[in-house]
């Protein structure tokens, strides 16, 4: 590598470093970060990067990682059992957008063809800023949030063939490569039986050598590989690398595949938004102040109300409708992508390129501080309803404290009562305190992450906490409020999943239990009596199932910042435990019973 190669390198790294870091800080995201990096060494601003065409070349393998990736995360059982709500809001929303924006760049004057790109284009949404945005503020398991995760998702699929067809609708066919279609499904034959029969045999082979580097090489090969196949064939290599991504979705390696590329992922889809930054063309906006910004301003209030449109036409109430619309109203990284292709098979004109490249930039700019100015006007709302007044906790010095009493938090209190062991519930639902009040249940209306609140309800002088809310982000919050303020509490934990589990470990919580753990054992183990299994070796082998995972969390939670060792940890783990439980059966025919010999079993309360 040349110095004049080394020093676009050095420039990118060292800008973006600084840059991403404060954006990050700010709470602007990693993306903007990278465009404020391109915009600033671009030949825009400080001119210290001049070589577009090398930077965009490399900047293309940001592309085909990420699609690589995004086919890794279709696989095509998930998809067709989320079909109804994908064509539903993802169809609608990119229906309605595209439509709507081909009309008003035809206005413009713009081809047919050229409006149905920028159409296309300007419907789509940032999947990393949204997404981003939605597990930041905890709201991607709500119902705008599945919303959102379906249109992006949909807009993922649709882009994927758009990079194919739009060069065909260009006006300069000839510059165009020809597509070798017998090429294209011969590889596309061979993808397909390779990962189906051999793929799985050869990675399980490299991956007990033991050898990180190896497996990864073997990662960016696949990818790479399969990239340039399809390139050779006329197509583009991101089309490739999503093909290839697809087909080893169902592989049981597809989380390490993934651990292994997400490294090269991040840094070139760095370098890619870098390089969009220094394409854009911040002069533009001294130039044509009122229309860059009047554009932008109609393209995010159109896409907005094509999105919330969709949110009502799907039934979703109108908050979480206007929710949807706020959170997917900036331009996607898609887009940029696009309008490259557009421009290189003559259906955009470089002015419109760079005008529609500004836009994008620019609504993703100004994403953030709608989305926060949506919460503050929310919250303002809220605090305007009338609202009812918590409990008050009179003489109340029970030794244990239950944090939610619904169906989990009632069988404590229900054994509790028969032991005739003091405890006081608090729970959040105003209508499920009404419905047990009229059972002649004691329970108190109050929020349990609030310090005050477990003061009044006695924590200072209680001795047990039980965790039992439904919500995670809720049951952490509590559980680090306790573990915080009253350290003497010993807690008891309901956990959701693995996740939840590490949280709460790492809060130190004295007990923790996954809630459908024990009920699947013994669900597994009345099906093995059936099967015939001797009552005794049910017992034993789900007992050792249930040590063997307790000690596997264990280890899992000192290694889960790590995900390739994490991978292989649970790898190995899964291999003992088949081992033990293989070295441990009796060599018996097993038999079903017939159907007058199957007893009903009742589970120990």
């Amino acid at each position: 590598m040349t110095h004049a190669h080394l020093i676009p390198v050095i420039v990118f790294l060292s800008s973006s470093v600084l840059l991403v870091s404060l954006f990050q800080k700010l709470g602007l995201g990693s993306i903007l970060g990278y465009l404020a990096a391109g915009l600033l060494v671009g030949p825009q601003m400080l001119g210290l990067i001049t070589d577009l065409n090398y930077t965009q070349s490399l900047s293309e393998f940001g592309v085909v990682f990420l699609l690589f990736l995004i086919g890794l995360e279709l696989q095509p059982k998930k998809l067709w059992s989320l079909r109804k709500t994908l064509i539903g809001y993802g169809g609608i929303q990119m229906g309605l957008t595209t439509l709507v924006f081909g009309g008003i760049a035809h206005g413009f004057g713009l081809s047919w063809p050229a409006s149905f790109v920028v159409g296309f284009s300007l419907s789509l949404s940032s999947t990393a800023f949204a997404l981003q945005s939605l597990q930041e503020k905890k709201v991607l398991n709500t119902e705008f949030g599945r919303a959102s995760f379906a249109i992006l998702l949909m807009q993922d699929v649709f882009a994927i063939p758009a990079l194919a067809i739009i060069p065909s609708l260009g006006l300069d066919t000839a510059n165009v490569a020809e597509v070798n279609w017998g090429a294209f499904l011969f590889t596309i034959l061979g993808i397909s039986i390779f990962s189906r029969t051999l793929m799985g045999p050869f990675l399980r082979q490299v991956a007990a050598l033991r050898s990180r580097e190896l497996f990864t090489g073997v990662t960016l090969l696949i990818v790479i590989g399969v990239a340039f196949l399809m390139e050779h064939a006329g197509l583009s290599m991101a089309l490739g690398a999503f093909i290839a991504g697809v087909f080893l979705s169902e592989s049981e390696y597809r989380h390490e595949l993934e651990a292994d590329l997400e490294p090269f992922k991040g840094i070139l889809m760095g370098l890619f938004f870098v390089s969009v930054g220094m394409s854009v063309n911040a002069a533009l906006i001294i130039q044509k102040p009122f229309t860059i910004i009047g554009l932008t301003v109609l393209y995010m209030i159109v896409k907005g109300a094509a999105t919330y449109l969709t949110g009502r036409i799907m039934h979703l109430k109108r908050l979480p409708s206007s929710n949807l619309a706020v959170y997917l109203v900036q331009g996607g990284e898609f887009a940029f992508v696009i309008f490259g292709v557009g421009k290189n098979a003559n259906i955009l004109s470089l002015e419109w390129t760079q005008t529609l490249t500004l836009i994008v930039t620019l609504s993703m700019i100004l994403s953030p501080f709608i989305i926060l100015v949506n919460d503050r006007i929310q919250e303002r709302a809220i605090d305007t309803l009338p609202k009812k007044d918590y409990d008050k906790f009179e003489n109340v010095e029970n030794p244990v404290i239950i944090a939610g009493f619904g169906r989990f938090g009632q069988i404590f209190g229900r054994i509790l009562r028969t032991q005739d062991i003091g405890f006081t519930a608090i729970d959040h639902d105003t209508e499920q305190i009404e419905l047990l009040r009229r059972f002649s249940n004691t329970v108190y209306y109050g929020d349990a992450s609030r310090k005050d609140i477990l003061i009044a309800a006695g924590a200072a002088k209680a001795r047990y906490f039980i965790i039992a809310v439904d919500d995670m982000a809720v049951a952490t919050q509590i559980a680090e409020l306790v573990r915080t303020e009253f350290p003497h509490l010993i807690v008891y934990a309901r956990a959701r999943n693995r996740q939840h589990v590490f949280d709460l470990m790492a809060l130190k919580v004295h007990h923790i239990k996954r809630e459908t753990l024990d009920s699947s054992l013994n669900l597994t183990r009345e099906l093995l009596e059936d099967l015939g299994i001797p009552k005794e070796r049910t017992y034993r082998m789900i007992e050792r199932f249930r040590l063997h995972d307790e000690l596997m969390v264990k280890e899992q939670f000192k290694v889960r910042h790590d995900q390739k060792v994490f991978l292989d940890l649970s790898r190995q783990g899964m291999e003992q435990l088949a081992q033990v439980l293989k070295e441990d059966a009796e060599k018996t025919y097993i038999e079903p019973r017939p159907e007058t010999e199957k007893t009903i079993t009742h589970e120990r309360i």
